[in-house]
């Protein structure tokens, strides 16, 4: 999979994959004439947003892939609920098995659905916010009700939220990568974007993730569809190592120690260069697809590979942990890197953001 992706979003210039180029590119323009028809039934009316009677933030970006959604959905709850607000955070719940219509992954005081059947991201979200609700369900209007109805939500923050154009939204918070904003600048499944760059007009608040990495990745076209609105620049910080059974380590815990690390994530190399630049010495590492489905098989490989290192320690991420925690042979002693979003610049743009959205109603 990871070779097909590479020769479909990678430099069409190679003549080996030009034709392949051409093929997935061909069956991208279908793909940009429904979202542009879509788009164009929701700007027009003709296909109504529902109002849920109280303000609602959405956190999503224009490509697939890890552009650090989850974290900054949190981090915009966390802000949330202490500002004295009771927001609830609505997922899709993408990876669970739950086809209920409101799934409460979360009532706030307590964890009531597991990763199988919610998903590994909303039961992340549940387990890193203690007092917010979080909701699982296909149709966020009918999970925002629900919050709104059960639990007394006076604001909503959509994790994944900038296609799902059905609920009526106060506030776009749009995600971009900094080392490549647009992708390749193609359309699924030519490129990574779910829309075409103009969507960004959509958007109140642009924030560039992983900005330690990168200069300033506003030239070009990407200037001009970004102009006039609040741009933050962030990065994602780790923060701890916590263990199976909810032990807590400093980072420095990792240093000049020998580590074998898995992840099923978006984007598994970035968290091998985490790791490297705390100072760990990854003698092995394993990558797995994105909401990878742990099984037994997979914890025995794991754990063979982590003994053939000779490694000290078994690290993984915070969601990848959250996805074992339901296995009955999940690793006896592994250790979850903990992670949130860190605003380098713009701090200050994105309070005001929210508090003009709170007062708009």
């Amino acid at each position: 999979m990871k070779a097909l992706i590479r020769t479909m979003w990678g430099d069409p210039r190679n003549e080996f994959r030009r034709p392949l180029h051409i093929f997935f590119y061909l069956l991208s323009l279908p793909y940009g004439a429904a979202v542009l028809a879509r788009n164009r039934l929701f700007d027009s009316g003709a296909l109504p947003q529902q109002d849920v009677g109280c303000p609602v933030v959405s956190v999503g970006n224009l490509t697939v892939g890890g552009t650090g959604k989850t974290p900054m959905a949190i981090r915009v709850a966390g802000m949330l609920r202490d500002r004295g607000m009771r927001p609830a955070v609505l997922s899709r719940g993408y990876g669970g098995s739950s086809a209920a219509g409101v799934l409460v992954v979360s009532d706030g005081r307590q964890l009531l659905a597991g990763p199988e059947e919610a998903g590994d991201e909303p039961v992340l979200i549940a387990r890193r916010l203690p007092g917010v609700p979080v909701l699982a369900g296909a149709k966020r209007a009918v999970t925002g009700r629900y919050a709104r109805e059960n639990f007394g939500a006076d604001v909503l923050v959509l994790d994944d939220g900038f296609q799902h154009r059905w609920i009526r939204r106060d506030l776009d918070i749009v995600l971009l990568d900094s080392r490549e904003p647009l992708g390749n600048g193609f359309l699924l499944p030519r490129g990574p974007l779910r829309e075409p760059p103009e969507a960004l007009e959509r958007a109140g608040v642009v924030v560039l993730t992983r900005s330690e990495e990168r200069g300033d990745a506003l030239g070009g076209p990407l200037a001009g569809l970004v102009a006039g609105r609040p741009v933050l620049r962030t990065r994602i910080r780790p923060t701890r190592l916590i263990a199976t059974d909810g032990a807590e380590l400093p980072l420095s815990h990792l240093a000049g120690r020998r580590v074998f690390a898995f992840a099923g994530i978006a984007r598994p190399e970035s968290f091998r260069r985490t790791l490297e630049g705390l100072g760990a010495d990854v003698a092995g590492f394993r990558a797995l697809p994105d909401h990878h489905r742990y099984g037994a098989e997979d914890v025995r490989r794991i754990e063979r590979a982590f003994d053939e290192t000779g490694a000290e320690i078994l690290v993984t991420t915070e969601k990848d942990g959250v996805k074992l925690s339901g296995l009955a042979a999940a690793p006896q002693r592994v250790f979850c890197l903990a992670i949130e979003t860190e605003i380098l610049e713009g701090p200050e743009a994105l309070e005001t953001a929210l508090r003009v959205c709170l007062g708009a109603r």
